[in-house]
């Protein structure tokens, strides 16, 4: 039970396949506990039961894009929890038209959203919750592999996620002489609510399925147990960090191969098509 004793704030929990969701699953098989927080009132619909099957007694609401809702966040965590041990952000938003066509056609509009909500909302929570951050506690986000490399349809949120590693160093290097640290996952790709919007994204996963290691796309429950780690005491000596959990797709610098007979031949010309 390493997590133990450990209480803290998940936000970004979608549905039951969201990657948060299998956080808090990791978290809670460890003995942790979390509050959760809704977007809206339709989304409120899809947390609360997901509130109840954890035994979670406290859901908030939180529009990340509403400083005023940060706010009343810390206000409710304090009176409620108290001191806590973890933040996990896993929020991420670009308008639709941003992820479509070529990157350089990106309004300042959709710029603006996709860093406002994908990154400075990282800043902006850790910076209101730090007064109740514990002296051995710690910060996870999400990224991918679109933040370092090109990846098609992603556009303005390949460069949104690159800042967001960035600002994991950043904070990561002011926040360890306070106890806490900092990191980021880079989860592959995952049939979720927030990839819908990505074109393409059937492909994506055939791809990184052929073409990955471990011949295999990643669960929220891999995910989720990464995660456990690097919120738990675990993880004591890692901040700063974008830890893969993708199979190993990252490290491929080329598509992947095998002989048959005698010729070398795609992996994913023996898959795309099954």
């Amino acid at each position: 039970m390493v997590m133990k004793g450990k209480k803290g704030l998940i936000i970004g929990v979608a549905n039951n396949k969201s990657i948060a969701y299998g956080i808090a699953k990791a978290i809670k098989a460890q003995g942790g506990e979390f509050a959760l927080t809704f977007l809206n009132e339709q989304l409120e619909k899809r947390v609360r039961p997901i509130a109840e099957e954890f035994g979670c007694k406290h859901v908030y609401k939180l529009d990340v894009a509403t400083p005023a809702e940060i706010e009343a966040l810390a206000e409710d965590l304090k009176r409620d929890l108290g001191e806590i041990d973890f933040i996990v952000h896993a929020v991420a938003f670009a308008p639709k038209e941003a992820l479509d066509g070529r990157f350089v056609d990106t309004s300042k509009e959709a710029f603006n959203i996709a860093m406002q909500i994908s990154v400075f909302s990282l800043l902006e929570v850790t910076q209101k919750l730090l007064p109740l951050m514990s002296r051995n506690s710690s910060v996870l986000t999400l990224s991918y592999l679109g933040a370092e490399k090109y990846i098609p349809h992603y556009n303005v949120m390949g460069v949104a996620k690159a800042a967001l590693e960035a600002s994991v160093r950043y904070l990561a290097a002011d926040l360890g002489p306070d106890g806490v640290r900092v990191n980021a996952i880079s989860a592959g790709p995952i049939r979720t609510l927030a990839a819908a919007g990505i074109g393409d994204f059937k492909f994506i996963l055939k791809w990184n399925e052929a073409n990955s290691p471990m011949r295999d796309n990643v669960t929220i429950d891999q995910v989720g147990n990464s995660a456990m780690y690097l919120l738990s005491d675990l993880a004591s000596g890692v901040t700063g960090e974008v830890h893969y959990v993708d199979n190993g797709y990252n490290i491929m610098g080329m598509a992947a191969v095998e002989e048959i007979d005698g010729k070398t031949t795609m992996v994913w010309d023996r898959t795309k098509n099954q």
